[in-house]
């Protein structure tokens, strides 16, 4: 679990990154757009790329801090250990979801490469996000397992 932490640490610090970034050339698009009436051409659309990596980055951290929502209004009765298998089957069940999901992202990477789909304003290549997107949902899907069979109840760092 440990290598899965650092592995999911290092997607964090890299989305953060990339929202700085993202964040410092809108700063400049907006101040430039208001002053001089100069732009950045396609800010939005690098806004819409880099968002849509760094939501995928994040979620490894997410999953392995248990972050995600859990909606306990109708276990909140029940015992500890029923709550426990819950959480696993949960974590189970979230672990195919994204493996699926990774999995179409690796598909549709692959066949934006080999048509060199790129973005309308700045041709920026399409398969660069799914080659983010598809090996961050693989590690959420990696820490979803290991939770779903080594428990979700151990105390975090």
């Amino acid at each position: 679990m440990k290598t899965l932490e650092l592995l999911a640490r290092l997607c964090a610090v890299l989305a953060g990154l990339l929202l700085i970034a993202v964040a410092l050339v809108i700063c400049v698009s907006v101040a430039g757009r208001n002053t001089t009436g100069w732009t950045i051409a396609g800010d939005y659309e690098l806004t819409g790329v880099v968002a849509g990596a760094a939501i995928a980055l994040f979620m490894p951290w997410g999953q392995f801090r248990r972050a995600n929502i859990i909606v306990d209004f109708f276990t909140s009765t029940l015992q500890p250990t029923t709550n426990e298998r819950l959480d696993r089957v949960g974590a189970a069940l979230l672990a195919v979801g994204l493996g699926v999901c990774a999995w179409r992202a690796g598909v549709g990477g692959w066949h934006s490469w080999s048509s060199g789909s790129r973005t309308m304003m700045l041709g920026f290549p399409e398969w660069a996000v799914y080659a983010v997107i598809a090996p961050s949902l693989v590690l959420t899907a990696m820490i979803a397992l290991v939770q779903a069979f080594t428990g979700l109840r151990e105390e975090l760092p």
